[in-house]
This record gives structure tokens, sequence and C-alpha cells, in this order.
């Protein structure tokens, strides 16, 4: 098995490299951060694994497996950092399949005083710099195609939905970024998509963007899909030019979303509001919550304005090299569990 995987793991070894020399050349400052914190992220569907430590008189002590390096990041930005990537494993529960696992790594960048088209600039040249190094023409997965050197797609999630499920999505978000469910609900209805009774518009978003215009982005070329409603803005500020929507955006090639970059929200009272949403609706579906990082929310008003971007260097590896599952260009793929 090891010797059938070994080609992919050779190219991701060197595209890891590659990207290093990429974001040294931008100036950028290599950081390390810790995988043990208080607060594995608050967003409602994100699953973390829990973990205890203990003092040495036997006290113990709740943390987490970090979802994401993003907060010890902010907080670095808050300090003073300006360019800063992180190759992070991190750790997210109830994942596993043909392009998720348990354990991954999460390659996230910032930029201080850059606005957050800056960083689909950076896509562009990532991942041209990914196929350029282990020489293919394509980045390909399940039979589609994606050439990462011609331009990208780019269109907005509202102009997705209009073109690809005939919904006027806009149409249930309010100026103030108040969502109208049975306004959506009867828009998928009218399009004959199903709709259940304890669906929220959050829901009902979800179902048409992974059904109905996801398999549909990143063919022929990269598609970025820009301007998120604001209340699926998670850490993104709100668009200047139009408050219903946020700036954030998703990188996709071959039907795949490769990466997540937000022009970055500082204001520390709507960030909390939003985490305490985020987590009602995680009581609600799975009866638990995670904590609120308060330094990290403390550390908001000291952060710039900056841009930021978590990529999925595993799947950005599979597409380059042409591996199907995500286990083949992982060195140490973690243990099949619950069979």
């Amino acid at each position: 098995m090891h010797a059938d995987r070994r080609p992919f793991l050779i190219g991701r070894n060197a595209i890891q490299a590659a990207l290093r020399g990429f974001f040294a050349r931008e100036d950028f400052i290599e950081v390390d951060t810790a995988v043990l914190q208080i607060s594995p992220g608050n967003e409602a569907h994100l699953h973390a694994f829990a973990t205890e430590a203990l003092t040495t008189d036997g006290q113990k002590a709740p943390f987490y497996l970090h979802t994401s390096p993003e907060f010890a990041c902010k907080k670095l930005l808050a300090a003073g950092e300006e360019r800063i990537s992180c190759f992070a494993h991190v750790y997210r529960n109830r994942e596993r399949g043909p392009l998720h696992h348990p354990e991954f790594t999460m390659l996230e960048w910032y930029r201080a005083g850059e606005s957050y088209e800056s960083l689909m600039m950076d896509c562009v040249r990532l991942l041209a710099l990914a196929a350029e190094t282990v020489k293919t023409p394509v980045l390909a997965y399940r039979g589609g195609e994606s050439d990462p050197f011609a331009g990208p797609e780019r269109i907005t999630v509202a102009e997705a939905f209009e073109r690809h499920a005939g919904i006027d999505l806009l149409a249930s978000v309010a100026a103030d970024g108040s969502t109208d469910r049975e306004h959506l609900a009867a828009e998928l209805r009218r399009v004959g998509m199903r709709v259940a009774d304890d669906d929220g518009w959050a829901d009902l978003f979800s179902r048409v963007l992974v059904e109905k215009i996801e398999p549909h982005l990143g063919f022929g070329r990269i598609t970025i899909l820009d301007e998120y409603p604001v209340s699926e803005a998670a850490l993104a500020r709100p668009s200047a030019r139009e408050p219903r929507v946020a700036e954030r955006f998703e990188l996709y090639a071959c039907g795949v979303e490769l990466a997540n970059g937000f022009g970055e929200l500082t204001n520390a009272g709507e960030q909390r509001r939003r985490f305490e949403i985020e987590m009602a609706e995680k009581a609600r579906i799975y009866g638990e919550t995670y904590p609120i990082d308060e330094d990290f929310l403390a550390a908001l008003s000291l952060v710039p304005e900056a841009s930021g971007i978590a990529l999925g260097f595993d799947r950005l590896v599979m597409l380059a090299t042409g591996a199907s599952r995500i286990d083949q260009v992982l060195w140490a793929p973690v243990a099949e569990y619950g069979r």
C-alpha cells in the first residue's frame, strides 16, 4: 500500500517546499501554533476532539485539539505580526471520507493592511505553482479537470444561486443581514427541492449550495465563489458595498472546495454575537456547545485591518497529483475506526 502511495507523497513534499518558498519570497513569517486550545472554534457544524490537561496535583482542565490555527494566528496579528503563514495539523471530528480526514494539514496565511482580493491572487499563484512543481497541466479529480494556469472565474453566491438553482437568494436577506426562512423555503419548493419542517435558513442555504451549485464550480478553470450572505460570514466582515453580504470567498477546483478566505472581522461585539448564535444552533442540533475564547475576543480590538485564508493543503495535493482519496496523500493516515 505504501509503494502505491509513495509517488503522491513525494509530490506532497515537493509542493509543500514550493509553497514555503513562495511565502518566504513574499516576506511571510512562518509560525507554529499550539494544538491545545481553550476553544476549538464556534461554528455550529464544526466538531472537535476534546481532551483534558492535568496539573501536578491532578486537577483537571478541559482543552480541545484545534480545528484551525485561526484564533492563534489572529492573536499574533494583534501582537504586531503583519504577514504570517502556518502549515498546521488540525483535527475535526465526525469527518472521514474521500475528501475528509480526522487529522489533516491546513495552510493558513494572513496579510495585515491588505484586502481579501489579495488572497484571491495568492490562490491563483499557489495553484499554478503546485501544478508546475509536479509537472501537471491540470488539476484533476474524479474525471473532472481544472486549468490552474487559466484566469479564474469569479462569481458571487447570489449570482451562483440564480444561475444554477434559479433562486433569488438575496430576496430572503434583509438590509440588516437577518434572513427570511419562509421565503427561501418557498423558493426551494418552487424549484422542486426538499424542505424539512425543522430546516432553518442556513440549512436551506447549505442544501442549495451542496446540491445545485458546488457540482458546477471549478471545472475548466478555477472558481472563486464570493460574497457570502452576512449570516454565513463566520469571522468575515460585512461588505462596504452591500450590507447583506460579507467579504468571504471560497475557492473551488473540480467541484472541490479548496480554501475559505475573509476580510477579517475585528468588531469583538459582533463576533461574540455570531459565536453565541452559532453555539445556540449547535446546542439545538447536537446538544453540546464549545466555550468562547475570551482572549481571542479581547485581541480583536488590536487586530489591524487584515485578510486571512485557510487552504486544505491535502486536497490541493490530491488534485495536483491525481490522487482519488485524501489518505493517499497522507504519510501516516489515522487508523480506521467505527467499523
